[in-house]
């Protein structure tokens, strides 16, 4: 996982780094990129090793990723400039987040004739 913390307060995050260090949670399970969060975006866009991009920001900046990501088939989940209340618990979790963030795939194996 990719994590781009607030370019405002990205110290937060540093302390969560340290947090992450002393934890049971295997080195580079998650990475903390600080910067401007829509050049990081773009770049991440375009990378082949990403499978996927969650992006809560500008409409100008969706459409840009929306097209990037679209060169390599990557997942996106993007709010086209809408706002996001992240307190109400209809916008900041439920069955949507499950939706976005899990990946089911079955296998069928046939058998007999």
């Amino acid at each position: 996982m990719i994590v781009l913390p607030s370019e405002k307060y990205p110290l937060l995050a540093t302390d969560f780094y340290q947090i992450l260090e002393t934890s049971d949670v295997p080195g580079g399970t998650i990475n903390i990129v600080t910067g401007s969060k829509d050049e990081l975006m773009e770049v991440m866009a375009k990378h082949d090793d990403i499978d996927g991009i969650w992006y809560w920001g500008s409409k100008e900046m969706c459409k840009t990723i929306e097209y990037d990501a679209s060169e390599n088939m990557k997942r996106t989940w993007l709010n086209n400039g809408k706002y996001r209340d992240w307190m109400n618990d209809k916008h900041g979790m439920g069955q949507e987040f499950l939706r976005k963030g899990v990946e089911i795939k079955n296998i069928w194996v046939p058998y007999g004739e």
